[in-house]
């Protein structure tokens, strides 16, 4: 079926239409919020949520853009909700801050390892350091998404990047990690 008729038949409440639009974005949907969440189950909860309000919105979709970048925002969104109203971004000098990047220079960390670090970061890090490494949002974005000031943001990034620094060094000690990837 055409996206834009199934768009057509969500909008109308055809259940039947609703499970093909679940199943063809389910992966994808999971996948950020799985990024967004603490862990495996708050992830599928947040994906349950985000389908709630994809189904309960689906009318306001004008098939302008791209439908399933209206799907991750509405998805990530949904992720934010949970700590939006916490007080859970610290303020801190601007000026204290540098702008270092974390670079893994051994390449076989796997994909876990490197998620289960993300997800690891108190709730305000992992939050900033995904809206702007992972899906490219600027500060300024951040910032008005989370309700939070540019410089809170930029220091909730830098504090996530030292924290993963951290985990990666330390993992780098460690002789026999368990997240390495066998290349032979």
């Amino acid at each position: 079926m055409e996206l834009k008729n199934l768009i057509k038949r969500c909008k109308q409440n055809d259940i039947a239409s609703q499970k093909l639009l679940y199943e063809m974005f389910a992966d994808v949907l999971f996948s950020i919020s799985l990024k967004y969440s603490r862990n495996y189950s708050e992830a599928e909860d947040n994906l349950q949520d985000a389908f709630i309000t994809i189904f309960e919105k689906i009318h306001q979709f004008q098939h302008k853009g791209s439908f399933e970048g209206w799907l991750k925002r509405i998805t990530i969104n949904i992720c934010l909700q949970r700590y939006r109203k916490q007080k859970v971004f610290e303020l801190v000098n601007e000026e204290a801050l540098k702008a270092e990047d974390v670079y893994v220079e051994d390449e076989s960390y796997s994909l876990q390892f490197l998620l289960n670090c993300i997800q690891t970061l108190p709730d305000r890090y992992r939050m900033v350091f995904n809206l702007y490494t992972l899906d490219g949002f600027s500060h300024r974005e951040i910032a008005e998404t989370l309700q939070i000031t540019e410089g809170t943001s930029k220091s909730n990034l830098s504090r996530a990047k030292e924290i993963l620094r951290k985990k990666i060094t330390e993992a780098n000690a460690e002789e026999t990690y368990p997240y390495k990837i066998d290349h032979n």
